[in-house]
C-alpha cells in the first residue's frame, strides 16, 4: 500500500510544478544564506583565534559553508527540472534522472539537519578552546618585546574593553600570574626585590589587574594595585565593591557572545532544514504522479502521487534484499564437480554418419 497517496489532476500537477519551480528559487537564496552565515562564523572566530587554544571548532563554519553551496546547486537545478515537467512531455528527457536526484537531495536535507545539530553541541568544545586559549593569551600578556607575542598585550586589553570583562574566569586570575615585564621593574627597589624572591618561580605576583579590568561606571577613580588591601584606600571593601572592576571573567563573556551567534544560526539553519523538506516532499509527489500518468497513456488523466509505493516495512525488506543479493549475481556454482557441460542442454536434432555428413534425399517418383 502507498505512503499517504495524494489524486492529483493534470491542473494540479501544473500548479505543483510552477510553485516547486518557485520554492527552489527561494532554496537557492536560502542556500546563498547558509554560505553567508558559516561565512561570517568563521570570520568571528578567526578575530579571537589568538585567544582559543588549538581546537579543531573550524568544522562548523566550513559544514555550513559547504552546505550552502551544495544548496545552491542542487536546488538551481531542481528548478529547471520543476519547470520542465509543467509540459508533461518534457518530464521525459528528466525521467531517469529525477529518482537519483530525490535521493541525494534527500541526503543532503540530513546534512543541513547535521550541520543545525551541529550549532548546539559546539559549547563545550568552545569552552575548552577559550579556556586554555585565554590562560596562555594571560600568561605572555607581558612580553610586548618578543616577536610573535607583542600583539597579546593589546588583543587582551581590547577584549576586556569591549566585552567588560576582567581575567579568564574573574579578576583574581590576574594575581596569580605575572603581566608586568621584568623590563619595567626597578629592581634596586627592596620591595620589587623582596616579592621576587618570595616567590618559587621567582616571578613578580601582586593583587593587581590591568588598566582594562576597570569598570567605567565606577563611581571613583579605579583602584587597580593592592585590591585586597582594604586599609590602603580610604572608604573601601574589596568585598562589597562590585563597580570598581569587571566582574565577569572573559570566557563566560565570549562563551555567552559565540553561544548566542551559533543558536541563532543553529535556529535558521533547522528552519531551511524544514523549507528543504518540504520541497523535496512535493518533489517526490510530482516525479510519482507524472511517472503514474505516462503508464496510463493519457497525459490528461487523473494520477496518484505518493511518497513510497509501498509502506515502509515493505520498502525497507525490499532494500535489504536487494543489497543482500548484489553479490549472488557473480558467484559460481561448483557443486557438480565433473563435466563442465553437464548442465548444457544439446542443441543438435540428428546424429549422422561417420563423416558427419547428412544422407541425400532421394526424390519420390510421382
Amino acid at each position: 500500500m502507498a505512503v499517504l497517496r495524494v489524486k492529483f489532476t493534470k491542473t494540479k500537477r501544473d500548479k505543483l510544478a510552477q510553485v516547486l519551480w518557485i520554492l527552489n528559487w527561494i532554496s537557492v537564496v536560502t542556500g546563498v544564506i547558509l554560505f553567508s552565515l558559516g561565512l561570517f562564523l568563521k570570520v568571528e572566530i578567526n578575530k579571537r583565534w589568538e585567544l582559543m587554544a588549538e581546537r579543531d571548532i573550524q568544522y562548523v563554519p566550513n559544514m555550513l559553508i559547504a552546505v550552502g553551496l551544495i544548496a545552491c546547486a542542487i536546488n538551481f537545478l531542481g528548478g529547471k527540472i520543476c519547470y520542465d515537467c509543467v509540459d508533461t512531455t518534457k518530464f521525459l528527457r528528466w525521467k531517469l534522472i529525477m529518482l537519483p536526484y530525490i535521493i541525494c537531495t534527500f541526503f543532503f536535507t540530513f546534512c543541513v539537519l547535521v550541520g543545525a545539530l551541529m550549532c548546539y553541541s559546539m559549547r563545550s568544545e568552545l569552552e575548552e578552546a577559550l579556556t586554555a586559549g585565554l590562560a596562555d593569551a594571560m600568561r605572555f600578556y607581558k612580553d610586548t618585546d618578543t616577536p610573535g607575542r607583542c600583539f597579546l598585550k593589546q588583543t587582551v586589553d581590547m577584549l576586556q574593553i569591549e566585552f567588560q570583562c576582567c581575567g579568564n574566569t574573574g579578576f583574581k586570575d590576574w594575581f596569580q600570574i605575572q603581566w608586568i615585564s621584568n623590563r619595567y621593574l626597578d629592581m634596586s627597589q627592596k620591595e620589587v626585590a623582596d616579592r621576587l624572591r618570595s616567590n618559587v618561580e621567582g616571578k613578580y605576583l601582586m593583587d593587581g589587574v590591568p588598566f582594562s579590568c576597570c569598570n567605567i561606571n565606577s563611581p571613583r577613580p579605579c583602584i587597580q594595585q593592592q585590591i585586597t588591601n582594604n586599609s590602603a584606600h580610604f572608604n573601601y571593601d574589596h568585598q562589597t565593591e562590585e563597580l570598581n572592576l569587571w566582574m565577569k571573567g572573559c570566557r563566560q563573556a565570549l562563551l555567552e557572545y559565540y553561544t548566542h551567534i551559533m543558536h541563532s544560526i543553529g535556529l535558521t539553519v533547522l528552519i531551511t532544514w524544514l523549507f528543504e523538506l518540504s520541497v523535496l516532499t512535493g518533489v517526490r509527489y510530482l516525479q510519482t504522479s507524472l511517472e503514474n500518468v505516462l503508464r496510463q497513456g493519457d497525459l490528461n488523466s487523473e494520477s496518484d502521487g505518493y511518497l513510497l509505493e509501498n509502506g515502509f516495512i515493505e520498502t525497507a525488506r525490499t532494500n535489504l534484499n536487494i543489497i543482500k543479493n548484489l553479490g549472488k549475481n557473480n558467484q559460481i556454482d561448483t557443486s557438480n564437480i565433473g563435466d563442465p557441460n553437464i548442465n548444457v542442454p544439446s542443441t543438435s536434432k540428428a546424429h549422422y554418419g561417420p563423416d558427419n555428413v547428412p544422407p541425400k534425399e532421394i526424390p519420390v517418383a510421382s
